[in-house]
C-alpha cells in the first residue's frame, strides 16, 4: 500500500489502522507539504487514529479536534462528519462517553449513504464500550446493510468485526462467529493486517465462548504474533487470553498474563477504556488463585474507574468480582445477600454473561440465611441455563439445580443434577487434546462431585460413596493426551531444549537460561493448544472391580469435607472407616518424606528411626483398617497424599503392595495384555555415582535386551527402545519440576527427556522401572488429579512402573533392583518382585530408607 508522499491523502486513513507508526510518518511528511484544509484534515484524521491506536489519547484528541477544525473549514459536509465521527470514537475510548455520543449524534444527523453507515459503526463503538448492547446492534446492523451497499470492503468488514462482537456479549455464538469469518476475509482481501489479526483475536473469543479452549489460544497466539509483527501492544488480546486461562484452570498463568498487561499500561499509558478493563481481567486471576485481597482491590478500582466512564454493563461485572471475592472470604449475611440479588437481576436486565454465577452466589447466600424462598428463587435462575449454553456454563447451571434440589430435601434430583453436571464438563474436558489442560479443568467440577459424595456419606451408603469418587478422580488419566508424535517443529524445540539446557549445566548465562524459558513456553503453547477428542473412559463399574480384585485387598482414600476416610474392599465386602482430618496426614506424609531424604544423604542421626515414622503414618492413613494376612494391596490415595513411601506402613511392609490414582486405573492397568514380543530396553544416562552398575549387570540377565549408555543414550535412542517394549529399566538423575511438571525429567546423554518427549510415544513399556531420584511424584491439580513423569505414562498403556517418590542413593540402589529384576525374571508379578527384594534387603539405614523410597505404581 502506498503512502499520502507516494498516493492520494485517503490513503492515510486505511493506513492509520494497519500500520500506525507507518501512518503517523506518512502523515507527518505530508503536512510538510502545506496542503489546503481538507486533505490537511484527512492527514490530521489519520495522525489521530493512528495515535489512538498505539495507545497516545491525549495527542490523538488533539490531532481529531484539528482535522474537524479544519474540515469546516474547507466547507465539505461530508468530510467534517468524517472527522466528527473518528473524533467521537476517540472521546468513547478515552473514557468520555458523554460527550462522545453528542459528538456522533451530530454525525449521524448530516449523514448519508455509506458515509452514515461509517457513523453508525463509530457510534456502535462507543455503545459497545459503555455496555449498551441493543442499541449498539441497532447501530450495525445499519451500518453493514450500508457499507454491503456501497461495495466498501474495508468498512463492511469493521462493521461485522464489530457486529460479532456485539452478538458474542449477548451469547450468540455461531452468528458472531459467522461475522467474524467474512470480516476476516474481507480484511485479507483489503491487505488491513491490523484488523485481521483482531479479526483472528475475536474469533479465538467464540472459540473460547463455545469452551473450545485450545483453539482459543492458538487464535490469540496467531493474532499476538501479527500485533508483534506491526510494533503493536494491544490490551485487548492480554484481556481475552487472561479469561480464556481461567477457563482452562491455567490459573497462575492467566494472572501472570493480566499483572504483566497492567504493569505495562502504567508504563507506556494507553487507552483510558482499558485500563479498568486489565484491572477487572487482573481482579478475576487474583480470584481463581485465592488471592482475595488482591482481587477485592484490583475489582475495586476496576468498578470505580467504569463507573466514571459511565459503563454500567462493565461495572456490574466489576461488581460481582468483589462479592464473590467477599463470599469467598467468609462473609455472609443478609446485607451481601441483597446485594448479590441486586446485582444478579441487573446482570439480567444488561443481558451480561456473569448472571447466573450472580444467581449462584445469591442462591448460596440465602441458604446460608437459611432463606428458603429466596434461595429457591435465585437457584432456579442460575440453573435455567443447563440447556443449550456451552459445556462450562452448563456444568455451572446444573450445580445451582443439584444446590436447588439439595435444599428442597429432593436428594434423588440433586443426584440427577450432579451427574448430568459432571458429563456437562465431561465435554468440556473432550475440547482438550492436553493432559495438563484436561488435569487442571476438573476443577470445574469439585462441588458437583462432593455433594454427591457427602450425600453417600450421609446415608452410610458405602457402594455410592466409592463410585462418586471414582466419577470425578483420575480422570483426566483415562485417555492418553492428544500428542504432536510426528510434530517436527515440536520434536526440534524439544532438541533444542535439551541442548540448552545441557549448556546451562556447565554455565550460569543468562541468555542461555533466558533460551529456555523461551523454549519452554513454546513448547508448553503447542501442547495446550492440541485439539481435544470425542474419546470418553469406560464407565466405573464396581461389579468389575471386585471381581478383577480376586484376594488382592483394595484401600481406597477419600477425602470428604478435609476428613479422611478409608474404603476398603476385602472379598466382596466394603467397608468405610473414617480416620481423620486429611490436613494430620499431610504433615505425617511430609515428615515421612523428609526424613527419607535426610536418609539418602546419609545423614541418619537427625531424626526419627523410620519404624517411628511408619506407625505414625498408619495411625493416620489406615486407623482401624484391619487387613487379611499377606493379601496383596492396592493403596488408592487422594492426590495431595500420592508422594508416599507406602511400604513404610508396617501393615504394608511385608506384602505386595501396588499404588494407583483411582481404582479405575487399576482396573484399566490389569487388563492390560502384555505385548506379544518380550522386548526389553535398559538405558542408563551420566553422572550416576555407580556409574550405571545395575545397568551393566542387568544386561547380563537379559542378553537379547537393547543396552544404550556412555553417550549412545540419546533422547531419540532411548524413546525409539521404550516405544511398546515389554520391560524397560531405566537408571538416570531425575528432576521433578512443581513448578511446571511436565518438564519434570530424567537425565540422558543428549540432555533431559521431559514428560513432553515420553508423550511422544505409541505405546509406553508395559513393565518399566526406574532407577531415578522423584520419578514417581506428580503435583495434584485440578478436583484430584495428576501431572508428573508416572502420570503420563499410565494413559499410554503402562501397566506398571517402579519409580521413586524421594531422592535416592544411586549406589544403595544397585543390588535392590538387581534383586527386583531376579524377582522378575522369575514370574512375579512387580509388586510381587517389589516386595521380595524388600525381604531380600539388608538392614543397613541408607539400604531401608533406599528400598522404602519406591512405589510399586500400577498394577
Amino acid at each position: 500500500m502506498g503512502t499520502a508522499s507516494e498516493g492520494a491523502p485517503e490513503d492515510l486513513l486505511p493506513l492509520a489502522l494497519s500500520r500506525p507508526h507507518d501512518a503517523i510518518a506518512a502523515a507527518r511528511s505530508f503536512l510538510g507539504t502545506d496542503p489546503p484544509p481538507a486533505p490537511a484534515s484527512i492527514a490530521h484524521q489519520a495522525l489521530g487514529i493512528a495515535l489512538r491506536q498505539l495507545g497516545e489519547m491525549p495527542p490523538a484528541l488533539k490531532e481529531l479536534r484539528t482535522a474537524v477544525r479544519l474540515a469546516r473549514a474547507s466547507r465539505q459536509t461530508d468530510r467534517e462528519v468524517d472527522a466528527l465521527a473518528s473524533l467521537g470514537a476517540t472521546l468513547g475510548r478515552a473514557g468520555q462517553g458523554k460527550e462522545a455520543l453528542a459528538t456522533l449524534d451530530l454525525a449521524v444527523a448530516n449523514s448519508r449513504g455509506a458515509l452514515a453507515g461509517k457513523v453508525l459503526l463509530r457510534r456502535a463503538d462507543v455503545l459497545i464500550v459503555l455496555g449498551r448492547h441493543d442499541e449498539a446492534l441497532q447501530d450495525l446492523r445499519g451500518a453493514v446493510t450500508r457499507l454491503r451497499r456501497a461495495g466498501d470492503v474495508v468498512w463492511e468488514a469493521r462493521s461485522r468485526n464489530y457486529r460479532g462482537f456485539t452478538l458474542l456479549a449477548r451469547g450468540a455464538t455461531r452468528q458472531a462467529e459467522a461475522d467474524f469469518a467474512v470480516a476476516e476475509q474481507l480484511y485479507a482481501k483489503a491487505h488491513q493486517e491490523f484488523e485481521f489479526a483482531e479479526a483472528r483475536q475475536n474469533r479465538g473469543l467464540v472459540a473460547s465462548a463455545r469452551g473450545d479452549l485450545p483453539a482459543a489460544l492458538a487464535y490469540f497466539d496467531d493474532a499476538g504474533r501479527r500485533f508483534d509483527d506491526l510494533g503493536v501492544s494491544w490490551p485487548d488480546l492480554a484481556i481475552d487470553r487472561c479469561a480464556t486461562l481461567l477457563a482452562a484452570g491455567l490459573t497462575q498463568e492467566a494472572l501472570a498474563v493480566s499483572d504483566e498487561a497492567v504493569d505495562r499500561m502504567t508504563t507506556d499509558g494507553g487507552q483510558e477504556t482499558k485500563r479498568p478493563e486489565l484491572l477487572y481481567a487482573a481482579a478475576t486471576a487474583a480470584l481463581s488463585v485465592g488471592d482475595l485481597a488482591t482481587a477485592r482491590d484490583r475489582a475495586d478500582q476496576a468498578r470505580r474507574l467504569f463507573a466514571s466512564q459511565h459503563r454500567a454493563w462493565w461495572t456490574a461485572r466489576a461488581t460481582m468480582v468483589q462479592l464473590e471475592a467477599r463470599y469467598r472470604s467468609g462473609e455472609r449475611g443478609k446485607r451481601l445477600l441483597d446485594q448479590a440479588t441486586r446485582l444478579a437481576q441487573k446482570l439480567d436486565d444488561l443481558n451480561a454473561t456473569d448472571a447466573p454465577a450472580a444467581h449462584l452466589l445469591a442462591g448460596r447466600l440465602a441458604l446460608a440465611q437459611r432463606n428458603s424462598v429466596a434461595a429457591g428463587n435465585e437457584l432456579a435462575s442460575a440453573a435455567k441455563f443447563r440447556r443449550g449454553a456451552p459445556p462450562l456454563a452448563r456444568g455451572a447451571a446444573w450445580l445451582g439445580q443439584a444446590l436447588r434440589c439439595e435444599a428442597d430435601g429432593d436428594l434423588r434430583g440433586m443426584l440427577a443434577a450432579c451427574r448430568r453436571g459432571l458429563d456437562a464438563l465431561d465435554q468440556h474436558r473432550q475440547m482438550m487434546g492436553a493432559t495438563e489442560l484436561r488435569a487442571r479443568a476438573s476443577v470445574h467440577g469439585t462441588e458437583l462431585a462432593r455433594l454427591a459424595q457427602a450425600d453417600a456419606l450421609r446415608r452410610g451408603d458405602v457402594r455410592k460413596l466409592l463410585s462418586w469418587s471414582e466419577r470425578w478422580r483420575a480422570t483426566a488419566l483415562a485417555v492418553p493426551s492428544v500428542r504432536p508424535i510426528e510434530d517436527q517443529e515440536a520434536a526440534a524445540d524439544l532438541a533444542a531444549l535439551r541442548d540448552v539446557v545441557r549448556r546451562l549445566e556447565a554455565s550460569n548465562d543468562i541468555q542461555l537460561d533466558r533460551e529456555r524459558r523461551r523454549l519452554e513456553d513454546a513448547i508448553r503453547s503447542r501442547a495446550i493448544q492440541a485439539p481435544g477428542s470425542a474419546t470418553d473412559s469406560t464407565a466405573f463399574d464396581l461389579d468389575d472391580l471386585v471381581a478383577a480384585l480376586g484376594k488382592t485387598v483394595l484401600v481406597e482414600l477419600v477425602e470428604v469435607d478435609e476428613v479422611l476416610h478409608a474404603v476398603v474392599i476385602a472379598g466382596s465386602r466394603l467397608r468405610r472407616h473414617t480416620l481423620g482430618r486429611l490436613q494430620d496426614a499431610e504433615l505425617e506424609v511430609e515428615r515421612a518424606r523428609f526424613r527419607l531424604r535426610q536418609l539418602a544423604r546419609t545423614r541418619p542421626s537427625a531424626g526419627p528411626p523410620l519404624d517411628v515414622i511408619g506407625d505414625r503414618l498408619a495411625k493416620v492413613l489406615l486407623g482401624d483398617v484391619e487387613l487379611p494376612d499377606d493379601a496383596p494391596v492396592v493403596v488408592v490415595p487422594p492426590g495431595r497424599l500420592q508422594a508416599l513411601p507406602w511400604t513404610l506402613l508396617p501393615q504394608l511392609a511385608r506384602r505386595p503392595v501396588s499404588v494407583a490414582p483411582s481404582a479405575a486405573t487399576w482396573l484399566t492397568a490389569h487388563r492390560l495384555p502384555p505385548p506379544r514380543r518380550q522386548r526389553v530396553t535398559l538405558a542408563f544416562g551420566p553422572g550416576l555415582r555407580s556409574g550405571g552398575a545395575e545397568v551393566q549387570k542387568l544386561a547380563g540377565s537379559y542378553p537379547a535386551a537393547t543396552l544404550l549408555g556412555d553417550g549412545h543414550a540419546t533422547a531419540d535412542q532411548v524413546l525409539r527402545a521404550l516405544d511398546g517394549a515389554w520391560l524397560a529399566h531405566l537408571a538416570a538423575h531425575g528432576t521433578f519440576r512443581s513448578d511446571s511438571p511436565m518438564f519434570s525429567s530424567l537425565r540422558f546423554d543428549d540432555g533431559p527427556l521431559t514428560v513432553y518427549d515420553f508423550e511422544r510415544l505409541r505405546r509406553a513399556p508395559h513393565r518399566l522401572v526406574l532407577s531415578s531420584c522423584e520419578s514417581g511424584v506428580a503435583k495434584p491439580v485440578g478436583a484430584d488429579e495428576l501431572l508428573g513423569l508416572t502420570s503420563s505414562l499410565v494413559p499410554l498403556g503402562a501397566a506398571g512402573i517402579l519409580a521413586s517418590v524421594v531422592p535416592v542413593n544411586d549406589a544403595a540402589a544397585v543390588p535392590f533392583m538387581l534383586a527386583l529384576h531376579a524377582n522378575l525374571q522369575a514370574g512375579q508379578s512387580l509388586a510381587e518382585a517389589f516386595a521380595g527384594a524388600r525381604e531380600q534387603a539388608d538392614d543397613d539405614p541408607l539400604t531401608v530408607a533406599t528400598v522404602s523410597s519406591f512405589v510399586a505404581l500400577g498394577a
